[in-house]
């Protein structure tokens, strides 16, 4: 990743700043008025993806918890990210060729829905392969519409009855995502790409205070709302699984990690052993993007060998 890239996405004070997605479409299913124009079909979208990035990782689970992985479509792209932002590669394990638009890199899908297309070519991408443009590149949108407008198409009903957004918790897991989102998905990246230490002093100790806040919650109660699975918990998780072996380090996470939080460590532990989720974690992947990829972070581009982490040791939390 340049210095370029990163000089982009920090303000005069040094401190890292996401830009806001610019695709907002939303698919709407079988009940729905179908006024979006994007309704819920089998086979007719796409999704574009990195197994390192956390904001996909939230849309592969809920894919893969909802069993809607023959149902939409997905390509994954190389964890290498140049200059030029995300590329297409059957030459790394786990990864593949543009197989719906035939394109060599991501920012030229972005393109053919919009020529003019000046923004960063993040992932997800959900695609419509019927319309041939992008429906949607906010992954907190995307993971929605996965958990809600394919229950059609789920193969079990345990999967369609899966709603990780249920009407009555929903200002409970609004409250738990804002300040999650903030201090701890973003926060791990306000602190590793601050260029003062000024910024990364306000982040980093942000960071912290909000981890201590949901190692707290999680003393109390299984999950972050209560004793059921939500989003709030499928947005939290890809933090949490990159933490002791990229956050920590590489970006200068390193107060504490995430084994030194009881509750924390045996909680990530249960999400990923929660079905359709560990097939999404992948840790090569994970560590050879963010090492490999930051150059300025890591000049010499060596990746670190550890740490050795057991995400299948028995977590002991069904009884809490």
């Amino acid at each position: 990743m340049s210095k370029k890239f990163l000089q982009s996405v920090v303000n005069p004070k040094g401190a890292f700043v996401r830009n806001e997605s610019k695709f907002r479409n939303f698919i709407t299913g079988k009940h729905a008025d179908g006024s979006s124009g994007f309704p819920a079909e089998a086979n007719r979208y796409h999704l574009y993806v990195s197994l390192a990035c956390p904001w996909a990782h939230r849309a592969l689970i809920v894919r893969s918890i909802k069993g809607l992985e023959d149902i939409i479509s997905c390509t994954v792209v190389d964890w290498f990210m140049t200059d030029k932002g995300w590329n297409f590669t059957d030459k790394k394990d786990k990864c593949t060729l543009d197989t719906v638009n035939g394109k060599e890199y991501l920012r030229q899908v972005y393109e053919i829905a919009d020529p003019n297309y000046d923004g960063r070519t993040t992932v997800p991408l959900l695609w419509d392969k019927t319309k041939k443009t992008v429906v949607n590149n906010e992954s907190s949108e995307i993971i929605r519409m996965l958990n809600s407008e394919f229950n059609t198409f789920c193969p079990t009903k345990e999967q369609s009855s899966i709603d990780l957004y249920p009407q009555k918790l929903r200002s409970q897991i609004d409250d738990v995502n804002s300040w999650i989102y903030t201090e701890i998905n973003n926060g791990v990246y306000k602190s590793g790409f601050a260029r003062t230490q000024e910024a990364y002093d306000i982040a980093v100790t942000a960071l912290f205070k909000s981890l201590d806040r949901v190692e707290e919650i999680l003393s109390k109660s299984r999950y972050l709302v209560g004793d059921q699975l939500t989003e709030a918990d499928i947005r939290l998780f890809p933090t949490l699984v990159r933490f002791d072996a990229v956050y920590h380090g590489h970006f200068k996470c390193n107060k504490k990690r995430i084994i030194d939080y009881p509750n924390m460590w045996k909680y990530t532990r249960d999400i990923y052993q929660t079905r359709g989720v560990s097939p999404t974690v992948d840790m090569h992947h994970i560590t050879w993007h963010y090492m490999y990829s930051h150059e300025s972070i890591n000049p010499y581009r060596i990746v670190s060998i550890g740490p050795d982490l057991d995400f299948n040791e028995p977590h002991g939390r069904e009884k809490r």
